[in-house]
Parts: structure tokens; C-alpha cells; sequence
């Protein structure tokens, strides 16, 4: 009789390259599974990482009205007058700059009751928040109101700029606590001093400043200049 069919043999090595085909397969299937699982947390993360600001507000933020352009009467040939067109900056005379911080208690301060001209705030990292670089080549200090927007205000380093001696439309950092570097990190506090652009604002006025990091979200500070404008005003 005759007879045809599968020996052990054969029927084992059928078996065995099926068992192969499908170990491969099932490699193939994983791999990229786990490829697809690693890439969908990295955007997670990223983009956890874009929307979860780093820093926060540390206390209240502070208006200043300083007139803008005022000498200093003790600088040499002062003659009472204020002067925001020299050019010259002889002694503590500084013409075109917002007025603070001068040598002598009885001209540290020349209000302008019209116009908050200057804001200070400052900044720590939120909780678990990534060091934040505060050089102006990572940070950007935007300003907007209803009459003008400036995406990026100058950053301006002169020696009294901490201070609040600058020109208009600039912004100047200090770390307050912690080292001197331009990373505010965990437990460290800087101060941000900003001079708003076009005489500040007047009475009343809503205004915007944005803290645009390299990475993570964008911090607005919405606030209102006062019915009254002082020296110096908690604003809300």
C-alpha cells in the first residue's frame, strides 16, 4: 500500500521555522511598540515641560513713579531745571533716565504724580521647577497696554541699572538670595526691575509684563496703575 505524509522530522522543522517566523514578528511588533511608547513620553514630557511655568511671583508687585530726566542738584552746574534732551552726564547728573537711587536723601526720589514709570517684582522657582536662566540671551521681558505692545524689551546692564537708574523700555535682574550666577535656582529670589516704555502709564491703566523664558510657560503680571500715583505703590 502506498502511502504519503509528514515524517517527525519534517513536521519538526515546519514547526520550528513557523515558531521563528512568529518570534521575529512578535520582536518586530514590540520593538516598536516600545518605540512608539519612549517617543510618547518624551512628548509628554516636553510638553509637560512647555506649559508648567518654572517661576513664580515671591511678594507683592511694586509701582514706582519716578519722573523721567531729572538732574540731580548736586551735580556740577545744576540750575533747578529739568533736562531729559542733554546728552552730557556729567557727576550724578543723569539726564533721560528714570530718577532714583541719587547720592543725597533730599533728591533720592522726584515723584511724577501723572505717570508709573517704573515696576519692580520678584522671582523664584516654582515647586520642582527647573533652574531658570535669567540672561537676556534665554529671557525675554515683554510689555503690552491698550496703547502700544513690546514684545521684547532692551535689557540694559549699566553699572546703576539694579538700582532703577535706566532709560525707558528696559529691564535689569539681581539675584536677591543665592549665588551670582544668571541661574535662579531652587531657594534663590531675584529681582526684576522694568522701566515701561513711552513715560509708563497713567491712572487707572491696565498693564501687562510677560516673563518669556527659553523653556516653560510665560508668566503675565496683569496689574493697574493706581487711582493715585506715588513714589512707590503696592499694585493690584
Amino acid at each position: 500500500m502506498d502511502t504519503k505524509g509528514f515524517t517527525g522530522l519534517e513536521a519538526g522543522i515546519v514547526l520550528t521555522a513557523f515558531v521563528v517566523i512568529a518570534a521575529v514578528f512578535s520582536y518586530v511588533v514590540l520593538n516598536a511598540g516600545f518605540f512608539s511608547v519612549q517617543r510618547t513620553e518624551e512628548v509628554i514630557h516636553t510638553g509637560v515641560k512647555q506649559v508648567t511655568s518654572s517661576a513664580e511671583l515671591a511678594g507683592d508687585v511694586i509701582g514706582h513713579g519716578w519722573r523721567y530726566g531729572y538732574v540731580n542738584n548736586s551735580a556740577s552746574g545744576y540750575d533747578g531745571t529739568w533736562d531729559s534732551g542733554a546728552t552730557s552726564n556729567p557727576g550724578y547728573n543723569y539726564p533721560g533716565y528714570y530718577a532714583w537711587n541719587y547720592p543725597d536723601e533730599a533728591s533720592k526720589y522726584q515723584a511724577d504724580s501723572t505717570n508709573l514709570t517704573v515696576v519692580e517684582f520678584y522671582l523664584q522657582l516654582s515647586t520642582r521647577g527647573e533652574p531658570l536662566s535669567l540672561s537676556p540671551t534665554k529671557l525675554t521681558i515683554g510689555y503690552s497696554d491698550k496703547d502700544r505692545h513690546v514684545g521684547a524689551l532692551t535689557y540694559t546692564s549699566n553699572e546703576n541699572a539694579t538700582l532703577g537708574n535706566m532709560t525707558m523700555g528696559c529691564w535689569n535682574f539681581s539675584i536677591t538670595r543665592g549665588d551670582a550666577d544668571v541661574l535662579l535656582e531652587a531657594d534663590e529670589q531675584a529681582k526684576i526691575i522694568v522701566s515701561l516704555p513711552d513715560y509708563g502709564v497713567t491712572a487707572n491703566m491696565d498693564f501687562t509684563i510677560e516673563v518669556k523664558p527659553a523653556t516653560g510657560a510665560v508668566r503675565g503680571i496683569t496689574k493697574t496703575a493706581p487711582p493715585s500715583i506715588h513714589e512707590t505703590d503696592i499694585l493690584h
